[in-house]
């Protein structure tokens, strides 16, 4: 139903032609003073729009987000003490 999406960590040098970058993907968070945007975009279009994004002047570099290859589901392997405390 959903497309797979992957997350990108795009460096730049100009903040005023990074606001550009949304026609690669879906521009999530643009950070002036630390000079970052974080970007999703489809996984099977990934690897173009990442060359892409390579060949303009502005980007420095490009990391992969692994957030959603982070484990989300949580154990907990001790009982929970709350009861003895309540009144």
């Amino acid at each position: 139903m959903f497309a797979e999406r992957t997350g990108y960590i795009v460096w730049f040098s100009d903040a005023k032609a990074a606001k550009g970058l949304d026609k690669y993907g879906t521009l999530h968070y643009l950070s002036r003073k630390m000079q970052y945007a974080v970007m999703y975009m489809n996984a099977d279009v990934a690897e173009e729009a990442v060359r892409n994004l390579q060949r303009l002047p502005f980007v420095k570099k490009i990391e992969r987000s692994y957030r959603n290859e982070i484990k989300t589901e949580y154990e907990k392997n001790e009982p929970d003490k709350t009861r003895f405390y309540s009144l």
